[in-house]
């Protein structure tokens, strides 16, 4: 019998209140209208404590989000309609401290005025007591090995060690959001490793460089004869993954229908092989990175709303570089270290106005060009220290720090991820552009064209500028 909710909204009523997170709804005034068996359930209070009352158990102490409901209902003019990731530590009727997480939408009718809002919250207090168990945030800094050589001691980095380490604690689903360059691959993997799952596989897929139709082959795996092309069994992602993590890269790269099969499997644990008829029991703990900002996907209709609030149960942002300048030094002394062991170089440092310049850049590309940059210093410089000159023009010249950060300004995601592996290739040949393309997989000739393009300096030609 197929379901109607226009005929019998108490199936959508039953739906709701069957959902482990808490859902409410407010008017126009802020007083509730609705308070789901989830919510009751976290918080203890019965929707006979709640109807028709004003929004203020959501409002503790230290609330730094469900507070502002009664602006977004004020201001329906506002940029946003949303209030994402809102944090709170309010008081359960017995008396005992909750941390919630969630979000608020505001409800409009068709003539744009706000008739109340909705919102969905998450009890995280296990999270964050497991967390208050972990040793203090010095001995995080140091602990170098278990954080992926993540390297910092600055406030933004300390607040992220906390984090990941949260992550770690439970098989919470995790979105790692942030800019290119800043480090969310090491930031997974160093969620893995100090996870319950460490000693089962870690496996990656970057959503956004598989064509779609072999994206879902790749993820779920096939039987032989599902498709032209299908000659054999294969397994997929999800299964060869099974009791460890999986990491979908570039997640708002992927089509809505695939997003659809994932959110089945992610809910239900289940993954279903193209072409098969059965599906199969999977025990996979997914992590998600992005540099993309998925809420205008959704707001365009590119990303489905149900997926992302998925996805994105537990949010980790990674600080750019230009946040956490004071970490700069720190980083050019771990990468000169790294450089002079795989170059078989004794570098014991950097020079004062190398370094001064350095704090000065603004780090579009973030870490990953600062290490770039160092790696660029060791082809091109010969001396025990690296000066100056021996820095990639843009960073070096301020005035091609302008231009070059005007183009990459007006640049995609993807030309600047393309420049930058141009750009490594060239390094490691020390400018040799057969090579180059050689190791980029390309002609000679399109590498030229690329580099041109793109306006890329070549290695070694700089210095005699």
């Amino acid at each position: 019998m197929d379901l109607d909710f226009r005929k019998d909204p108490s199936v959508l009523t039953a739906m709701v209140d069957s959902m482990a997170d808490g859902v409410f709804t407010v008017d126009a005034r802020g007083n509730f209208v609705a308070w789901s068996k989830g919510a009751e359930r976290i918080t203890g209070y019965s929707a006979e404590d709640v109807l028709g009352k004003p929004c203020r158990i959501l409002e503790g102490a230290n609330c730094k989000g469900f507070g502002t409901l009664d602006e977004l209902l004020g201001d329906p003019s506002r940029e946003t309609s949303i209030l994402c990731d809102q944090e709170c530590k309010v008081l359960a009727k017995r008396g005992h401290e909750l941390y919630l997480h969630g979000n608020v939408r505001l409800l409009k009718d068709g003539q744009g005025t706000v008739l109340g809002a909705i919102g969905t919250f998450a009890d995280l207090t296990s999270y964050v007591r497991a967390n208050e168990k972990i040793a203090v945030l010095e001995e995080q800094s140091r602990s170098r090995d278990i954080f992926q050589q993540m390297v910092g001691k600055s406030a933004p980095m300390q607040e992220l060690f906390r984090k990941l380490r949260m992550a770690a604690q439970s098989d919470v689903t995790v979105l790692v959001s942030g800019e290119s360059g800043a480090g969310k691959e090491l930031a997974v993997g160093a969620i893995h490793a100090l996870s319950h799952r460490k000693d089962k596989p870690l496996l990656a897929v970057h959503c956004g460089a598989i064509p779609e139709t072999l994206l879902e082959s790749e993820l779920f795996g096939h039987v032989k004869g599902a498709f032209t092309g299908a000659g054999r069994d294969k397994e997929g992602m999800f299964r060869v993954a099974d009791g460890g993590t999986l990491f979908l890269d570039e997640i708002g790269d992927v089509s809505p229908l695939l997003q659809l099969k994932l959110l089945r499997a992610l809910q239900e644990g289940e993954v279903r092989r193209v072409g098969d008829e059965r599906a199969d029991t999977v025990d996979v703990r997914l992590v998600a990175a992005t540099n993309r900002n998925l809420g205008e996907l959704v707001s365009a209709g590119k990303l489905r709303e149900d997926f992302y609030y998925r996805i994105r149960v537990f949010e980790i942002r990674m600080p750019s570089l230009r946040e956490r300048r004071e970490d700069i030094p720190l980083l050019v002394e771990h990468f000169i270290a790294e450089f002079s062991r795989s170059f078989k170089r004794d570098v014991k440092g950097i020079a004062r106005d190398a370094l001064h310049r350095m704090l000065e850049y603004p780090w579009p590309g973030n870490v990953r060009e600062l290490r770039n940059a160092i790696e660029h210093a060791f082809v091109t410089g010969s001396g025990d220290r690296i000066r100056l000159l021996d820095l990639p023009l843009e960073v070096r010249d301020p005035g091609a720090t302008r231009r070059d950060g005007a183009r990459r300004e007006s640049s995609t995601d993807e030309e600047r991820d393309e420049r930058e592996r141009i750009v490594t290739a060239l390094h490691r040949s020390a400018g040799n552009q057969v090579r180059a393309a050689k190791a980029l997989g390309v002609s000679r000739v399109t590498l030229w064209k690329k580099i041109k393009r793109l306006e890329i300096p070549i290695p070694g030609k700089e210095k005699n500028r």
